[in-house]
């Protein structure tokens, strides 16, 4: 298994905590602070599916007038997720 908690930028939310597979499957995906009930959808969306299939549906999606959103910044997390080693 892979796990990063990843502080946000330029988003309502802190935190975002992902867990992947040795497969880059999402087990598990969790918001801090942010639109409670918006985020919990994603996270139910997001699990089970490839880490790159997220990228690349979710990257660059922005927030109103922000450069970022809570799904972009989610993509940066699952980046450096892919890059983290598996743990025992």
């Amino acid at each position: 298994m892979k796990h990063i908690v990843y502080p946000t930028q330029g988003t309502c939310s802190q935190l975002i905590d992902v867990t992947a597979d040795e497969n880059d499957i999402i087990k598990d995906v969790s918001f801090y602070g942010g639109c409670n009930g918006n985020l919990q959808g994603i996270c139910r969306l997001v699990c089970g599916q490839k880490i790159d299939d997220v990228i690349s549906r979710l990257n660059g999606i922005r927030c109103g007038d922000k450069i970022t959103s809570c799904p972009d910044q989610l993509c940066r997390a699952l980046e450096m997720l892919k890059q983290a080693p598996n743990e025992q």
